[in-house]
């Protein structure tokens, strides 16, 4: 008599699926995740003013589009690349004859962006990554055989990919580790970074990074501490306020996170040679947009181009930040903090 077991098949796996019409967990959302396939339930996500989960929407297109104001045959950077959102709008703009670069530091989000792009009809003769910060722009220019570039964008925003995938440690809506690499494969994770500083220095890093009235309250609560988990470091956060400030909680939570995220990817010091290299990256007339989200990163943007045009470097800055339109903050929430400014080499 034969063995029928050997020959049962193995029981149908059924794909992952929505534990109901709402799910909670990022890796349930593959209707957001899979564009193509379900169009209509991502239009019903961007119709409600939402970005779709593993997406970006590229912010202020079109003023960045007016400012920069590509041409045929030119040479841009995109030197956070993201999503790929600005650059597939600068892209054929400067069709024929010219070429766009990506730079980003991301080794997860990158090879994504760039598969996104060629499936655009952009080759690698009009468009090619690079995985670096702006940073390393002047080293990517040389290794592209560029002598310099006419447009240079640069987002400093955290894409919404990150933002939105727990395992990344940036969000705040789903426990994850308490990482906040920009970068996974460099540097350490916010965890092991909070276990090796000291109250002062935290404090400090508080106020610069994020402007936060509570730094001393909360680097006493959160320096030398273990927290694996973003909750765990949030929970510590909002039990570190005293009672009549506890109103305040999820905004101090959020500024915590923030500082400790630029401190982690030494955000500051990257954008710091990004600005004073920039005018040796730059062709004659060339032009520079540069898209902040915290008064920081403006701070630095704007002092940086001022000093260029009192030195020579820039023949002209934006008069003033740019904001975007009340249409766009409506139908994006993520684009209310954005501010953008430009600057254009003498000719």
């Amino acid at each position: 008599m034969s063995d029928s077991s050997s020959s049962t098949p193995a029981p149908h796996k059924r794909r992952l699926r929505y534990s109901g019409k709402h799910p909670q967990r990022f890796e349930e959302k593959y209707k957001e995740r899979d564009p193509q396939r379900y169009g209509e339930t991502v239009a019903k996500v961007l119709a409600s003013g939402k970005t779709p989960a593993g997406t970006h929407r590229p912010i202020m297109v079109a003023e960045i589009l007016e400012v920069l104001s590509p041409n045929p045959g030119e040479v841009a950077v995109d030197c956070t690349l993201g999503y790929g959102g600005h650059a597939r709008e600068i892209l054929p703009r400067l069709q024929p004859g010219g070429k766009l670069l990506g730079l980003d530091a991301d080794p997860i989000e990158l090879p994504k962006a760039e598969a996104r792009l060629r499936a655009f009809g952009f080759g690698s003769e009009i468009f090619t990554a690079h995985r670096s910060n702006f940073a390393g722009l002047p080293k990517i220019l040389v290794q592209a055989g560029v002598n310099g570039a006419d447009i240079i964008l640069a987002d400093l925003g955290v894409s919404s990919m990150q933002i939105d995938d727990p395992a990344r440690g940036f969000s705040l809506k789903h426990e994850g580790p308490l990482d906040m690499r920009l970068n996974p494969q460099r540097g350490q994770p916010a965890s092991v970074f909070l276990q090796t500083i000291d109250s002062d220095a935290l404090a400090a890093l508080f106020v610069e990074n994020a402007d936060e009235p509570h730094a001393g309250v909360f680097a006493a609560a959160l320096a030398g501490k273990v927290f694996a988990t973003t909750s765990s470091l949030a929970t510590a956060i909002r039990a570190a306020l005293p009672r009549s400030k506890k109103s305040d909680s999820d905004l101090s939570v959020r500024r915590v996170f923030q500082a400790l995220r630029i401190a982690v990817n030494e955000e500051f010091s990257a954008l710091e040679t990004f600005l004073r290299n920039m005018p040796l990256c730059l062709n004659p007339g060339g032009r520079v947009a540069i898209l902040t989200f915290h008064s920081g990163e403006d701070r630095r943007v704007k002092k940086s181009f001022e000093a260029g045009v009192r030195d020579g470097a820039y023949e002209e800055i934006s008069p003033k930040v740019i904001r975007p339109t009340a249409v766009e903050r409506n139908s994006n929430p993520r684009s209310v903090a954005a501010k953008l400014r430009w600057a254009r080499r003498p000719a």
